[in-house]
């Protein structure tokens, strides 16, 4: 799938927030570190690599705080209306609930398409959503 700059995206969080996502979408409460910042687990990125980077909810956020990350608009392309959407996530026991939501242009509401609460415990995971979708939408 193509964001609107019209490249394919790849974001691993080393130099930046990465193509996808613009820069307003990072709320208060989302950080860019590394598991050698001393803020506690996760110490290393889904490789086992401490000094990689990866977003991070602060320790100070309420447990019934709702922040979101948000992407650029992803445009389907007339041969090609599926998405894959591959991301690694660490959910701990005193987390809350991560969900993925989709925002169709045509629609104002955001559906949610995919969650997890912590029962997985402190560890990484990876999921992959596929998205069928002929007209433009953020995840």
């Amino acid at each position: 799938c193509f964001n609107s700059d019209s490249s394919w995206n790849n974001c691993d969080f080393e130099t930046s927030l990465c193509k996808i996502l613009p820069e307003f979408s990072l709320q208060p409460g989302w950080i860019r570190r590394n598991g050698q910042s001393g803020m506690g687990p996760p110490y290393s990125d889904h490789n086992g690599n401490e000094s990689a980077y990866f977003l991070s909810l602060s320790s100070e956020m309420q447990s019934s705080s709702r922040v979101a990350l948000r992407t650029k608009v992803i445009l389907p392309t007339d041969e090609e209306h599926l998405c894959q959407v591959r991301f690694h996530y660490w959910v701990s026991q005193k987390s809350g609930t991560l969900m993925v939501g989709l925002r169709k242009h045509s629609e104002d509401t955001v559906t949610n398409i995919w969650q997890v609460s912590g029962e997985l415990g402190d560890q990484w995971n990876v999921n992959t959503i596929t998205i069928n979708s002929m007209e433009k939408y953020e995840v």
